[in-house]
């Protein structure tokens, strides 16, 4: 029975497709009622311009496993704020679009974070990341308001924490992470 058991359960795990490669996330603290959600870009949606307008903790993958044809500029980490030509990495949107909520939480990779372009122009120099089927809206208004922080945890390299407060038109930052293990190749 084991004996043939292993083999499908291996046959099974080569076939399905590999799952996302944000693992998760959590609001640790809070003034609203937002959670963590992970959104599947499976199904077309808008990102941007206050349409979200909730508590909430987003996160979604964009394309994943790119080897870099030129140096990108992040305005956290890196070397020196430079991602080098030729790096694999995988790229991740992280945004919170409320009116009014402030929140502290954290998003985990299946990679360690190589750095976050958090400020529009480094967002709008790396758009060519995406490659999925979001519509992002309002994008001249993206990035962190004054305030607001991103930071890798020391301890875990894979962790992300935001610490930010809503206001029109939110929170938005794209995540760069090292080749991810978990993605479709």
């Amino acid at each position: 029975m084991l004996k043939r058991l292993i083999p499908s359960v291996l046959a099974l795990a080569v076939a399905s497709p590999a799952m996302a490669v944000v693992l998760g996330g959590e609001i640790v603290d809070q003034r609203g009622n937002g959670k963590f959600v992970l959104l599947d870009t499976s199904t077309p949606f808008s990102v941007g311009a206050d349409n979200f307008n909730t508590d909430n903790l987003y996160a979604f993958d964009e394309d994943q496993n790119i080897v870099l044809t030129e140096p990108i500029r992040v305005d956290f980490g890196g070397d020196n704020g430079i991602i080098r030509q030729g790096e694999t990495i995988a790229s991740h949107y992280v945004f919170f679009d409320s009116f009014a909520g402030v929140h502290y939480g954290y998003v985990d990779f299946d990679a360690p974070v190589l750095g976050i372009a958090a400020f529009q122009d480094t967002m709008a120099a790396t758009d060519f990341l995406a490659n999925n089927d979001v519509n992002y809206i309002s994008t001249e208004l993206r990035g962190l308001e004054p305030g607001d922080r991103v930071w890798v945890d020391s301890q875990n390299p894979n962790r992300l924490w935001v610490f930010w407060a809503g206001s029109s038109p939110g929170d938005y930052i794209r995540v760069f992470t090292e080749k991810s293990l978990g993605a479709m190749m």
